[in-house]
């Protein structure tokens, strides 16, 4: 990766009145995981559940198959997965004043885990347990060690449910809303470990209309040529060769 590039992002961000980070699959990739959806782990799913996890991570199996969607859950889902380098490199900047909002599509945390503050989390976090029926909150280590194979609420004996999206669900419309609003705000839209064409954030990145879009992303796409900036490599490579501290 020529320096030039690390130094023409800096300039972008220097620049930038506002700034807003998209952080897709290839930053949690950088923390070790793939997601359940990639062709190896899904057959490695498919194999030990007898189920796809199109099927098992949604919110039919949850309410029909409550056990078996636990025992997936805790197993699969339930991964120890630390910040990569990348995550506290963008925190950096973020408490340099120059990104203002960090938009992710994960459920680890982490972005916040990694000491960034204004994070959209769009599809909720595994660290947020909710009693459907009377709302009281949970920690994750309730649904780890619960002593019953399906976690129930303490109060009522309601069956908790993780405060994640689910395949095919309705997403959060709060957060739908607000990630609109801060794509469309931002001077600066700079996309890591994804690109433009991707599943979860396309719909979104059509409503940025600012000056400077910088992608940074070890896969290269036909959508590149839309960028300002691409450098092909990952996040965690670059964003602390910027110097922000």
């Amino acid at each position: 990766m020529a320096d030039f590039r690390v130094e023409k992002l800096k300039e972008m961000l220097e620049s930038s009145r506002y700034t807003v980070a998209i952080c897709g699959s290839g930053m949690m990739a950088e923390s070790g995981y793939l997601g359940i959806k990639t062709p190896e782990k899904a057959y490695e799913i498919e194999e030990k559940y007898k189920a796809s996890p199109e099927e098992i991570f949604t919110s039919a199996y949850y309410n029909t198959r409550t056990r078996q969607f636990y025992e997936f859950y805790r197993k699969e889902m339930l991964v120890d997965l630390e910040p990569a380098a990348s995550s506290s490199a963008l925190a950096a900047i973020e408490r340099a004043g120059k990104i203002q909002c960090i938009i992710t599509g994960n459920i680890y945390e982490l972005s916040q885990r990694g000491g960034c503050v204004n994070v959209i989390n769009l599809h909720g976090s595994i660290y947020q347990n909710q009693c459907p029926h009377c709302k009281k909150m949970y920690p994750i280590e309730y649904i780890k060690n619960s002593k019953t194979t399906v976690p129930l609420c303490e109060d009522c004996g309601h069956v908790i449910r993780p405060l994640v999206s689910l395949f095919g669900e309705m997403m959060d419309s709060q957060k739908m809303t607000r990630t609109t609003e801060e794509i469309e705000k931002a001077d600066m839209l700079l996309l890591l470990g994804t690109n433009l064409d991707s599943e979860v954030f396309a719909n979104y990145i059509r409503y940025f209309s600012g000056r400077y879009l910088a992608v940074i992303h070890k896969e290269s796409s036909h959508s590149d040529e839309k960028a300002d900036l691409v450098i092909l490599d990952d996040p965690k490579n670059v964003l602390p060769n910027l110097g922000y501290q």
